[in-house]
């Protein structure tokens, strides 16, 4: 599932590098929670946590649908 979720995250990474940010993924855990940190521009924007929701977690859920939950850390 890690290869599926890093496929996905490059999906996303230059919509992300566009704006002078980046996603790196952290880990997957068993239970399928993605843990990714965002980078770069959108490590301090106020609008992180609308990225990752309506950004990167749909991406990645749609797809691989395994993963239960994206978390930032």
């Amino acid at each position: 599932m890690e290869e599926k979720v890093r496929e996905a995250l490059e999906f996303i990474r230059p919509y992300l590098q566009a704006d002078g940010g980046d996603v790196e993924l952290v880990g997957v855990d068993e239970d399928g929670t993605v843990r990714v940190k965002l980078t770069g521009a959108c490590g301090g924007c106020p609008m992180a946590a609308m990225t990752l929701q309506a950004g990167v977690a749909r991406i990645v859920k749609e797809r691989v649908p395994d993963v239960g939950e994206v978390v930032a850390v």
